[in-house]
């Protein structure tokens, strides 16, 4: 990775287990809305708050890398993979920010309630604008955040209800037939 230290990034993490229609769209209204030279998707070896995944890291990882990659100013970082653990989202933002001006960090609504939880939530507080990305059914509780942007998003899908109800509509057709494939073997990996 070169160092870039005048690019302005956004950096949209997550387990993308799998990856949705929803996702997609996040990124496009990103690049859209924010001011930035590049939008890092940064797939999650595991979400420090999840014990299993439904697909292996690797395969998230190639998802991301067909649905995202070939968008220009998107780029699909292994870096949370690569380290074969799970790595805290504020872990993730120091090593960006050697590379890069991380300036904002995409996060779901559903987040929100326990953002302040997250691993040293105070300095990324100071260090990030927060983009809250609405979703249906989660209030906007924005109080502890000290800077913040709302993207406005109607895609009620997420990637727990594709999970349970095995359902790919909302799944793009690229990566669908792998995405149910591993929904008919439903089996859960610890990575």
């Amino acid at each position: 990775m070169v160092n870039s230290p005048g690019l302005t990034v956004a950096i949209f993490g997550g387990s993308f287990d799998p990856p949705h229609s929803g996702h997609q769209q996040i990124v496009q209204e990103a690049l859209k809305h924010l001011d930035i030279d590049k939008l890092i998707v940064l797939p999650a070896y595991l979400n420090p708050f999840k014990s299993t995944s439904l697909a292996d890291a690797k395969q998230r990882l190639e998802w991301c890398r067909i649905l995202f990659a070939d968008i220009p100013k998107v780029t699909v970082s292994d870096y949370e993979i690569r380290q074969q653990r799970s790595v805290k989202t504020a872990e993730s933002v120091k090593h960006f920010k050697k590379l890069y001006d991380v300036k904002y960090l995409i996060i779901g609504a559903d987040n929100l309630s326990t953002l302040t939880q997250w691993h040293d939530f105070e300095w990324l507080n100071e260090e990030v604008t927060w983009v809250v990305v609405t979703r249906p059914g989660f209030t906007l509780e924005t109080d502890a955040l000290r800077t913040w942007k709302l993207l406005t998003l109607n895609a009620p899908i997420s990637s727990s209800t594709i999970r349970e109800e095995k359902r790919i509509e909302k799944v793009d057709k690229q990566i669908a037939a792998s995405v149910k494939n591993i929904l008919e073997g439903q089996t859960l990996n610890d990575n």
